[in-house]
């Protein structure tokens, strides 16, 4: 037992109703907890370009509304961009979705010509391609919802950006070991400043390669599932399926098979190009962590988040690697969400690895003779 006389067993059922409590909570406060994430990881972002422009002599005011004025152009922009193609889109959509559903029954009635017997309701329940372009939609409207709150978060940039400055200083006058803090929060955000650097140039450039390929296929709304691919490129594991497979079946069924097929082998080269060549080599040794953690924060941030903690995902859960890794008590934690190297070096450093053999050949108490 330990000095308050709680055993092992007590103080697990503690921590894991702590853990239950908190999660309640973030769901239940998700609509004001989702735009104070976003509005910090964007101030995280512009942080080294608002640096860079004092740097070069520019005063604090004019480099805050030259940031200020890149953050509603590029918002904007994406803004006009979805409200134009998403009010199309939703105009068309039952079209389409009529369409595909003449397209399944189609194939259903094909089944049954070859020998495959399959009950119209059943076949129609699990495959149902018109829903696909119905999720599609819907999931556009969520990510166009957070544009809602675009006022709001961009008030809480300015403000966090306002705040950087003293922040340091406030913090060693608050901390009984403020160099240790500000050491490990100068590394959450360095290393989610870079993440999202590398994340965001890979993403811009999965986009633009889709638009291409989309328009010189003649695939309707090329932009916007250009723009879808680039917002959920930053999904990990199942973003670049997600954003692949409305334009494929709007291919299918603008176009024909044949397009459909070339969508597909598009979206696959580019995010096989992207994802598995270019962008482990730019970020090196990788998120550090292990990659069912990364589908897991992606499953238990989207659960908490919705789609904004989907995107979230991966940042968020580094950043609580980083904090877990600051105590002695929580590093085991630490380890357990990175990947094997790391928890390899981690048994090196602290060596517990098999004694060194001595001379003779047989394990000695204290290394090598």
């Amino acid at each position: 037992m330990d000095q308050f006389g709680f055993s092992p067993a007590a103080r697990f059922l503690l921590v894991a109703g702590a853990f239950v409590v908190v999660v309640s909570g973030l769901k239940a406060a998700s609509d004001l907890v989702t735009p104070f994430l976003l509005s910090v990881f964007i101030a995280v972002l512009v942080i080294p370009p608002l640096q860079y422009l004092r740097g070069r002599g520019l005063p604090g005011w004019a480099a805050m509304l030259v940031i200020v004025a890149l953050l509603v152009g590029v918002g904007g922009g994406v803004a006009a961009l979805f409200t134009g193609s998403l009010n199309e889109f939703n105009a068309r959509l039952p079209e389409y979705q009529l369409r595909l559903k003449t397209m399944s029954g189609d194939f259903a009635t094909w089944l049954d010509s070859v020998g495959v017997h399959v009950s119209r309701d059943v076949f129609t329940s699990f495959v149902d391609p018109s829903r696909v372009l119905g999720f599609a939609g819907e999931l556009i409207k969520g990510l166009g919802g957070v544009l809602t709150n675009a006022l709001l978060i961009l008030l809480t940039v300015i403000f966090i950006l306002l705040e950087a400055s003293s922040m340091p200083s406030k913090l060693r006058y608050a901390l009984r070991a403020p160099d240790e803090s500000i050491g490990h929060m100068r590394a959450v955000t360095a290393t989610i400043n870079r993440y999202m650097f590398i994340k965001a140039n890979t993403s811009l450039a999965t986009g633009v390669l889709i638009w291409i390929w989309l328009t010189m296929l003649g695939v309707d709304f090329a932009a916007m599932w250009a723009t879808l691919a680039f917002l959920l490129n930053f999904v990990p594991t199942i973003g670049s399926i997600i954003a692949a497979v409305p334009a494929v079946l709007l291919a299918l069924v603008q176009l024909d098979p044949k397009s459909a097929v070339l969508v597909l082998l598009g979206y696959m080269v580019v995010n096989t190009m992207i994802g598995n060549f270019i962008e482990p080599r730019v970020m090196g040794r990788g998120l550090g962590l292990s990659t069912l953690v990364v589908f897991l924060s992606l499953v238990f941030w989207g659960y908490i988040l919705g789609g904004a903690g989907m995107f979230l995902s991966v940042p968020l859960t580094m950043a609580l690697k980083i904090v877990l890794d600051a105590s002695p008590q929580t590093r085991p934690l630490a380890i357990m969400l990175g990947p094997e190297v790391e928890a390899k070096e981690a048994i090196d450093t602290r060596g517990d690895g098999p004694p060194p053999l001595t001379s003779a050949g047989r394990a000695g108490p204290h290394g090598p003779d």
